[in-house]
This record gives C-alpha cells, structure tokens and sequence, in this order.
C-alpha cells in the first residue's frame, strides 16, 4: 500500500475519505473481493508512518506537534484547546489534529454547534481519537440492521479492540471498584461498570499502541496491489451515469490544482458526518433527510482526586507517550439512565481537564459524561448555492437547537457526574463544565440510514443512498439512533455491512466491464 500520485482512468471502487469506516470498505474488500481495483482518495496529507496511524504514537513531542498541525488543513496555525483554563473559559478553540467550522456553525437563535471541528489527514479524524469503542445499548442499537451483534465482532477486529490494555496501571481497579459501588445496583452485567474497551494493544516490547486507520487497513489492504492511496485530493463530487447510479468521482489534485475524473462502478463517500452530505449535495444528490437529523452529543466533564494514595515510589514506566496510572474505566448507557460515561487518566483524555498532581502522578482522573440528543428534523446541515468553503466546496450552514428534553438530560448528566466524582474522590473545583456544543466531535445522522425508503433516511441498511444506486456512504452519519456513547465502533460495524454487499456484487459479476460515464468534467 502506497500513497499514489497518477490517478487512475478507473476503478472497481472508489472510496473518499481515510478515516477508519473509509479503510474498513478498503480492509473488507481487500479480503473478500480479491482483484477488485480500489482507490482511495484524502483530501488531507500523510501526517504519520505508516499511513493512517495514530499521532500518540510518535514518541518525539515535536514530531507529534508538526503531525497535529498538518492535520488542522486551512485551519493550521489557529489556537486549540491545550491547557485545563482554556477548557473550562469555552475558548472557541478546537484540539490540537483539528480545525474549526469557519462561520456558519450557528444561526441567529440557535444553540448552533460553535466548535464543530474537522481533520484533515491520511487517517482523518482516526489519527487523533481516544480510541474508545463501547458497545451501544438500548435504544443506541439499530435493531433493525440484520446481524448487528456480529457485525460489531467484525468492527472490534478491524479496530484491533482490547479491554487490557491498561490491565497493568496501578489505580485501574480501585476506580472501577469506587465508580461500580455508586452504578452497579440494579444494572445487568452487560451494563455494569467495566474496563473501556479501547482500539490499543500491547507491542511484545511492552509498549502500547493505539489504532488508527492503519490497524483498520490491515495487512489485508497493505499488501493489495490493486488498492491505492491518494493524499491531497479533493473529491468535488460523485459522477452519475444517465440512470443516475454512480460512474465514478471527480477529484482535484491539491498539489497541481488539476481536475481529473476516475471512471468507478461503485463510490463510498465516507468524508465525515459533515463533508459526506457536502459531496452528495455537490454532486446533485439531494435526497430530503440530506443533512438533517443531525446530532452531537454534549459532554459534561469534571475531574477529581483519588483519596488516600501515598506518594509512589516505583511509578509505571511511560508506555509510548502516556504513564500507566489509572487508565480508562466505562460507565454504561442504560435507557433508564442515559448518559455514557468515561472516567480516564489525565493523559487519556481528548481535551485537558486539570494539572495531574506531581506528588502522587496519576491520583486525579477524569470523568465525562456524554448526552444522546433528542433527535429532530430540522436539527441539520444545510449548504450554500453562492457561497463557498476553503476548500470551493458549498458552504455549510449548520442549524441546530437544544430541546427542553436536552437541557433536562444535560441538568441530569451535571447532577450524575457530580455524584460519580465524589464516589471516586474529592472533586476539583466548585462545579462540573459543559462543553461548548460540537466539542464530542461525534456528530451522526446526517446520511442516516433507514429500514426503508421513506423519506426520513438516505441510506438503506447495506449503506447505499437510496435515490443514487451504487454510491454508499460511511461514518457516523449513518447512525440513525440517539446514542450517547462514543460511535466509531458502530459506524464501523456498519460499514462492513456495505463493503460486503460491494464485495459480494463485484464477485458475482467479475467479468462485468467497468462502466463509463457520460459527464464531461466542467473546464
């Protein structure tokens, strides 16, 4: 597997987007469709080796640092969340890996979603992620996605998921032993207090390692001669035949600025949950559900200190670029108290929630809840005819408010996590802070998926738009549910389904020609 730059005429199957659902279509395919021709284009750069890994996993800080800055595509240079008072001042800032929504993020009496944030980078948003992959519950399930569960499996081997990896970390248990004596009464096993299941393994040398596209990827992928990666190339639309299916993309060279077009008889646009309704809306596919349904998930957050540890006098050696302390415990989502909930060591955490205590390291954690949205039509994001991005792709508009049921779930989530940072310690500071809304960087439902074509999803359950036969999308778009937990390992899961319906048409029609189009592309 390489990063290619001489596009081809065409392809069995073109994938935009390089974040972990655009590699599982790649991974999948590469194993079941064996000779098929993929091609793969990102808009952003290669930021690490190999391609699509982790940014935590460069160990030099300064590396790490250019590899974060690359990834903030024409937001690079701007200031990001980094210090514990930047959180809880609500700067509009994004995390180091990303860049914000340059205007349109919130319309005049709205909440909005004032730091909807993106990446762009060979990995996408998969190179910066916690790598937390809990299994949704209750109502976040798709119930109505034939063998859910089993496609779940398949994610968590794609993901390269453990619950081990900080087995070794010396507070691990007493957290969860604190947080389970506050949760577990009346709570199935399934929903009790446990270790995160995270996409991070052990190397033999000890050393972790988090996942990134590149663990999706695969050896599979890596050793496909029929796969190629294209960096720095814009997708500006999908191409439809004069039926309306999928003939393949046009893309811009980033590097020369020239236009090409790669003839395709299947397109997966997995983009993210706001760039894939922008090509699918540029590219004149604009089913009604384009866009709407839109959710995020607004995060509560606090920190607190462990009590009664002495100074330790053997600490855990660092492991890569974190310390081993207390590692990543998971509180459930149940339907009857619906909040999902992360309780991590400082270093884990996304975004800097306080100063970890240099006599005892590892002593204060953090804790975070996460709110399913109350799910509403017009909660969207819409595109401009006469405006554009900084890419020249339409502009974004986002609409969306809070319901009285949010802010009742939100007042419940700040009550909960007080409550959860007592058990486990003396909080710090007076009170928990609610992150400004598209901090979660987990927005879904804007190419939602649907058991049937009725006008309130655009995709069926194998992913394919229903109004653009042959064109798939990816990512936490898709998910049709209110879910509260982190979603990557379902929005993989879904993409499996769809890769093997890909898989499964192009083995079945092996000698079938790779179909022209007849759109000329604009001058």
């Amino acid at each position: 597997m390489t990063s290619e730059r001489r596009y081809p005429e065409a392809v069995d199957v073109a994938i935009v987007g390089s974040g972990p659902t655009g590699a599982a279509y790649a991974r999948i395919l590469s194993e079941e469709a064996p000779g098929a021709t993929i091609a793969m284009f990102e808009v952003g750069p290669t930021v690490s080796n190999p391609p699509g890994s982790h940014v935590k996993n460069i160990e030099d800080a300064q590396a790490r640092a250019e590899a974060q800055e690359r990834s903030e595509g024409p937001g690079a240079g701007a200031a990001t969340v980094d210090s514990p008072g930047a959180v809880t001042a609500g700067t509009r800032a994004g995390r180091p890996g990303t860049y914000l929504l340059q205007d349109g993020y919130q319309a005049e009496g709205e909440d909005g979603l004032p730091v909807a944030a993106f990446s762009s980078n060979v990995g996408g948003m998969g190179a910066h992620w916690t790598g937390a992959c809990p299994t949704p519950g209750g109502k976040e399930r798709p119930d109505f996605v034939p063998g859910f569960d089993g496609l779940l499996d398949d994610a968590r081997r794609l993901l390269g998921v453990t619950t081990d990896a900080f087995e070794g970390a010396p507070y691990s248990q007493l957290v969860r032993d604190l947080l389970a004596a506050a949760v577990d009464e009346g709570r199935t096993e399934a929903q009790r207090v446990q270790r995160m299941p995270l996409a991070v393994h052990r190397r033999e040398d000890g050393r972790l390692v988090w996942s990134g596209s590149d663990v999706v990827f695969g050896e599979a992928t890596r050793s496909n001669r029929d796969f190629s990666l294209f960096d720095e190339s814009l997708v500006t639309r999908v191409l439809l035949d004069d039926g309306g299916e999928a003939s393949g993309v046009e893309v811009r060279d980033l590097r020369t600025g020239e236009l090409h077009r790669v003839t395709a008889r299947f397109v997966v646009v997995a983009a993210d949950a706001l760039r894939t309704p922008q090509v699918l809306y540029a590219s004149g596919i604009r089913p009604d559900a384009l866009g709407r349904m839109l959710n995020d998930q607004t995060q509560i957050v606090y920190a607190s200190r462990l009590r009664g540890l002495a100074p330790a006098s053997d600490q855990v050696a660092a492991s890569g670029t974190l310390q081993e302390q207390s590692g990543v415990s998971w509180v459930p989502y149940t339907d009857e108290v619906p909040y999902h909930g992360q309780i991590m060591q400082l270093d884990a955490s996304p975004i800097p929630l306080a100063e970890d205590d240099p006599v005892v390291p590892g002593s204060i954690v953090g804790l975070g809840l996460f709110c399913a949205k109350d799910l509403r039509w017009d909660d969207r994001v819409a595109f401009a005819d006469d405006e554009v991005d900084w890419y020249g792709m339409p502009a974004m508009r986002i609409h969306y408010r809070l319901t009285d049921a949010d802010r009742d779930a939100i007042a419940g989530a700040r009550a909960e996590i007080v409550r959860l940072a007592e058990a486990v310690g003396d909080p710090i500071g007076s009170e928990p802070f609610t992150l400004p809304l598209g901090s979660s960087l987990h927005y879904q439902g804007s190419v939602r998926m649907g058991a049937t074509d009725d006008g309130r999803s655009v995709c069926g359950p194998d992913s394919e738009v229903w109004t653009a036969p042959r064109v798939f999308v990816a990512g936490n778009g898709v998910i049709p549910t209110p879910m509260a937990c982190n979603p990557t390992l379902t929005s993989v899961a879904l993409a499996v389904r769809g890769a093997r319906r890909i898989a499964e048409e192009i083995t079945q029609n092996s000698g079938a020609p790779v179909r022209t189009h007849d759109q000329e592309v604009p001058a």
